[in-house]
Formats: C-alpha cells, sequence, structure tokens
C-alpha cells in the first residue's frame, strides 16, 4: 500500500478527475468547444494541442480541470460568429444543463462502481427470515443461556422475528426478565443485562438479518452493480438529509461536526490500513458525498451554475454576466473560508490528540503551577 499522503492525493485526484471528465465528456458531445482539459492545476508542466483542445498536465496533483470556451467570459463581442456557435453561454439550456450535471453524474457513477465492486466481491445481501448469530461474547448472558455461533433464532418472547429491529425492541422491553428465545432446535432462557459493558450489548452477541449469497460468475457483477446502485442511492440520500440537519444547526448557532481536507486525509488513511476493500468503499462514500454537494444550488457549485442557466433571461444579457461573476466569486470566497476554517479545527482537533502535544502541555502546566 503506498504511503498515506500519497493514497490520499490519488483518492482526491481521483474524484475530481472524474467529476471535470464528466464535464468534458459531455461538452464534447452537445458541441461546446473544450478549449482545455488538464490534469493537475497549474503552473503548467507539459501540454500538447489535439484538435481543438489543449491536454495538459500540471504540477498541482489535485484532480483536473475543463475549460470550456465561454464558460466564464459571457460577453458576444469577445467572439467571433464562428466561436459563438460553440461557447458554452450560447448554447440551450438543456445543453448547459446536461454538461453541469454530467460532472456530477460522474461522480455519482463513480460511488455505484465502487460500491458494485464491494457487493461482487463479498456477495448479494439477502434478507433472512430470522436472526443469525454471527458471534457470542465470552463470559455474556448469551454464552451462559446456551446460545451459539450461526443459530437462528426464530421467536423471541413467543413472538416470531424476522428482521433487528423487532429482536432488539423485544430485547430492551426484558431487560433483567428472563426471555425465553427459540431456535431452530431448541429453546433457550437468557437474562438481558440492565447495563451491559461498553460495546456488548444486553445479551452480548453479534447477530445479522442479512446473508451475503454468492451466485454464478456470469450473474454475480450484475447483482453486484444492482446492489451498487441501490447502496450509492442510499448514501445519497443519507447524505444530503445530513447536509439539511448541518444547515439548520448553523442557523441555531450550532457548530456542526464537519471534516475538512486534514480529517478526510486521517479517514482515507485509517481506511486505507484496513485493507483495499474499506478504501474502495470509503472513495465510494466520498464520491457520492462530492455528487450531492456539487447538485446543491449554491454559487460556484455546478448546482449554483445551474441557476443561473434557468434565470439567466430574466436578468438580461447584459446585467448576467457580472451578477453571475460576482455571485458565484462571493460562493467562492465563502466555500474556501469555510475550508479554511474547518482546516484549522481540523488542526486542533489532530494537535490535542497527539501524545506530544499533550505531554507538553502537561508540562507547563505542571511548571507553573
Amino acid at each position: 500500500m503506498f504511503p498515506p499522503i500519497i493514497t490520499f492525493l490519488i483518492v482526491l485526484s481521483l474524484l475530481v478527475f472524474i467529476h471535470e471528465f464528466g464535464h468534458f465528456l459531455a461538452a464534447k458531445k452537445v458541441g461546446i468547444k473544450v478549449e482545455e482539459f488538464g490534469f493537475g492545476y497549474p503552473p503548467k508542466i507539459w501540454g500538447k494541442k489535439i484538435g481543438e483542445t489543449i491536454y495538459s498536465l500540471n504540477w498541482i496533483p489535485f484532480g483536473g480541470f475543463v475549460r470550456l470556451l465561454g464558460q466564464e467570459q459571457l460577453e458576444e463581442k469577445k467572439y467571433s460568429r464562428r466561436e459563438l456557435k460553440r461557447a458554452f453561454f450560447k448554447q440551450s439550456k438543456k445543453a448547459r444543463t446536461l454538461v453541469l450535471l454530467a460532472g456530477i453524474l460522474g461522480n455519482f457513477l463513480l460511488g455505484v462502481i465502487c460500491f458494485s465492486i464491494i457487493y461482487s466481491k463479498l456477495g448479494i445481501p439477502k434478507k433472512l427470515e430470522f436472526i443469525k448469530v454471527m458471534e457470542v461474547i465470552t463470559g455474556s448472558p448469551a454464552q451462559l443461556g446456551g446460545l451459539k455461533k450461526d443459530d437462528k433464532i426464530i421467536k423471541a418472547a413467543g413472538q416470531k422475528v424476522t428482521n433487528l429491529t423487532e429482536f432488539m425492541k423485544i430485547v430492551e422491553e426484558n431487560k433483567g426478565k428472563e426471555v425465553i428465545l427459540e431456535t431452530a432446535d431448541r429453546q433457550l432462557s437468557i437474562v438481558p443485562r440492565e447495563n451491559p459493558p461498553q460495546n456488548e450489548g444486553r445479551l452480548g452477541v453479534v447477530i445479522t438479518d442479512i446473508e451475503m449469497v454468492f451466485y454464478p460468475w456470469w450473474q454475480q457483477p450484475f447483482l453486484g452493480a444492482w446492489e451498487g446502485l441501490k447502496e450509492a442511492l442510499s448514501w445519497g440520500l443519507m447524505i444530503f438529509n445530513g447536509v439539511i440537519i448541518t444547515i439548520l444547526q448553523l442557523f441555531k448557532g450550532i457548530t456542526p461536526q464537519v471534516a475538512g481536507p486534514v480529517g478526510i486525509f486521517q479517514l482515507t488513511s485509517a481506511a486505507a490500513k484496513e485493507g483495499i476493500l474499506n478504501l474502495i468503499q470509503f472513495v465510494g462514500i466520498l464520491s457520492v458525498n462530492l455528487a450531492v454537494l456539487n447538485f446543491l444550488p449554491f454559487p460556484a457549485l455546478d448546482g449554483g451554475h445551474l441557476v443561473f442557466v434557468f434565470i439567466g433571461d430574466l436578468l438580461g444579457k447584459k446585467r448576467r454576466a457580472k451578477v453571475e461573476y460576482y455571485v458565484n466569486l462571493a460562493g467562492f470566497i465563502f466555500l474556501i473560508s469555510i475550508m479554511m476554517l474547518v482546516t484549522v479545527s481540523d488542526f486542533i482537533k489532530l494537535f490535542k490528540q497527539s501524545a506530544f502535544l499533550i505531554n507538553v502541555f502537561s508540562f507547563f502546566q505542571s511548571f507553573f503551577k
């Protein structure tokens, strides 16, 4: 495995590159002139013009960028009649919407691919009609009551249980009391703990209502892709809800728990240490997260540009260029400011977790007492 910083740069570059590649493909499809498609950000190391597009390699290794004709400059007098036909701002609303959404779609599809790989490798989840015991903790009520690994719990307290929610509700309602569990071949008497040790639960057992199934090799990739799509949609909805909650917290004066580049670096490093599949899953989550955030109707984001696609006519040709420029500039400055604040917060958290700094702080505290 690569060093943590290299892994982080590869992940970040992949996410941004896929996003910009989506814009690139869509622009080519609808006939917009792509002036430059770069890997990384300037200053430029190398560039070559192929056809009408410059393909460049740049020094700052964070993804890439696409420079479209007429994406920033909206004044018609700046372009020749031939250029106007292929300028971004002169295309139909449908074409511009397609180009802006393509980057978002690219990140979402990357998430689907990542989750598809996970399911193709680990199996396709199948809902069980019982509760399966995965592990029993030594000395727990589950072990003392005779519950064993791979047992199938069919009933609890006389009620049929087919999912974890039902089962956990029954256990919670009967804490400190005797509960009769019925497996496929026997009945067991177990008393759920009222004050269980941390991370052990009332029964001291690891359970599931899902089983991972492997299908023939020619079916597995397609079924994995379907599960990957559902997983990406699920994460997208969860992230969108999280964004709404974060916004509401800001209005209430509550500091939301968010991670900046430093926090993402730590999470990426942690995922990489757990193995390649964990890293792939983390990349999928990050990619879907990027897709959701870019869809938001906020200035400087793709969603913000989409807003101007549909309200630009209301502003008029002369005002639209200035309004869009300054609004997006303000949005960009705001986003950069937030990122810097979050980054500082991440560093503070990192320093607080550092054993060296904790010892230094302790030394000075004791010295000045």
